[in-house]
């Protein structure tokens, strides 16, 4: 190895001494780091500069100049340059590493909900150099791979599925436009959730709801015995035309939601007592005569809520025909209306995306780390429940074609 040799004049020594010696150490690190690509190039030459020798594989080309981005500063570096064999350098090699690393920082730090701006400002404090929000959204395209293979990746088997739209605000043609975000979570045969889907459409409708579901049964989508969604005609159109034998089950907190907005103010929290009751019994039977009770009590004095709970009671209780014990996270849509909460929160300080793309890079980003935070969760149900679900899917495939058959003749 070549043998370095840097010289320090007394004010360069002093200033590493003093107090405020941030720029000294910038000076020094600089002078190493051109003495080190010195010494590189007369090793790859076998010659000191205007030396003559029979050994001289090639000469100099003079040098040109390539900033640096480092912890204490930018520097400015003077890097050989060779007449006929390009000069190679371990500098840059390990200033490459250094920068995906950064790269990726600035990346991750996006995703978990911190401004572009406030990125720029605190990568300036870190390296001394400053990163526009432009520079910082190009670093965040480093993503682009990574959430194209996480939406593309192929499926298999998953039991349940939950499905939802959320919207997000979005620059197009020169307008902000809402879009609808359609998300579809899964639950494999182990008990243990994933995201499966994620697309931007311009609106929820039953088109973008069955090519978004097509483009999960493309990708290998089987064996789904339950879907939880709110009552969407769209979305239940569609899931009955691309997974016939998938049974629907409407989210009993939307549904509730539904009866409550038009029952008068002076009822409200009683009925809403009396259906939370309604939805916890343990078996549909049970729960039958309850609603036809509720339905005797409060018809003169809620009609218009009763006919809501006699019309979707039936879809509202397909869940009832599960084991008890895996019902409670089927019978709402709430793991995926997190999801959606954690999503705005990552987004709000973004406010408006420049492109539909951005707006998948960063949501597909977020996605990602949930999915891969939900494979360190203790699982959903263990495999007892499961063979009890076996002997119930004929009955769910059944519900499922009547619901469809309900749909054809409303």
């Amino acid at each position: 190895m070549a043998q370095l040799n840097i010289t320090l004049n007394q004010d360069e020594i002093l200033q590493l001494l003093g107090e405020n010696n941030g720029s000294a150490f910038r000076v020094l690190l600089q002078e190493t780091l051109n003495a080190v690509l010195s010494a590189e190039s007369t090793e790859q030459l076998k010659a000191q500069p205007y030396e003559r020798t029979s050994e001289r594989l090639d000469s100099r080309n003079g040098t040109r100049e390539r900033s640096l981005c480092t912890r204490i500063g930018t520097i400015d570096l003077k890097v050989p340059r060779h007449r006929n064999v390009p000069f190679k350098t371990l500098v840059f090699d390990n200033y490459q590493r250094s920068e995906a690393a950064l790269v990726t920082t600035m990346a991750e730090m996006v995703v978990a909900g911190v401004s572009t701006a406030k990125v720029g400002r605190v990568m300036e404090e870190i390296c001394g150099k400053n990163f526009s929000k432009q520079a910082v959204s190009v670093a965040c395209r480093e993503l682009d791979d990574a959430v194209a293979a996480f939406r593309g990746r192929p499926l298999g088997s998953y039991l349940f599925v939950i499905a939802d739209a959320t919207y997000l605000k979005v620059r197009e043609n020169h307008r902000i436009v809402s879009k609808a975000l359609m998300i579809a979570t899964g639950i494999t045969d182990k008990g243990i959730r994933e995201v499966i889907g994620l697309e931007l459409a311009e609106a929820e409708t039953k088109a973008t709801w069955t090519t978004f579901f097509q483009s999960l049964h493309n990708r290998g989508l089987c064996g789904v015995a339950l879907c939880t969604s709110d009552a969407h005609e769209g979305l239940i159109g569609a899931l009955h035309e691309v997974f016939p034998d998938t049974a629907w089950q409407r989210c009993q907190a939307h549904f509730m939601r539904n009866i409550i907005d038009v029952v008068p103010k002076k009822w409200k929290g009683g009925l809403r007592s009396e259906l939370n009751e309604l939805f916890n019994f343990p078996d549909l039977q049970r729960a039958q005569s309850r609603k036809e009770a509720l339905i005797a009590d409060y018809a003169e004095l809620a009609p218009e809520a009763m006919e809501i709970l006699d019309a979707g009671f039936d879809d509202a209780t397909t869940v009832m025909q599960l084991p008890r014990e895996i019902r409670r996270p089927l019978r709402t849509s709430n793991y995926i209306e997190r999801l959606n909460r954690e999503i705005k929160r990552r987004t709000r300080v973004i406010g408006i995306f420049p492109t539909s793309q951005s707006a998948l890079r960063l949501t597909g980003a977020c996605l990602m780390q949930e999915t891969e935070r939900w494979q360190t969760k203790r699982p959903m149900f263990y495999k007892p429940t499961l063979l009890a679900l076996e002997t119930i899917r004929p009955s769910l495939e059944k519900r499922a074609k009547q619901q469809a058959q309900m749909r054809k003749v409303m």
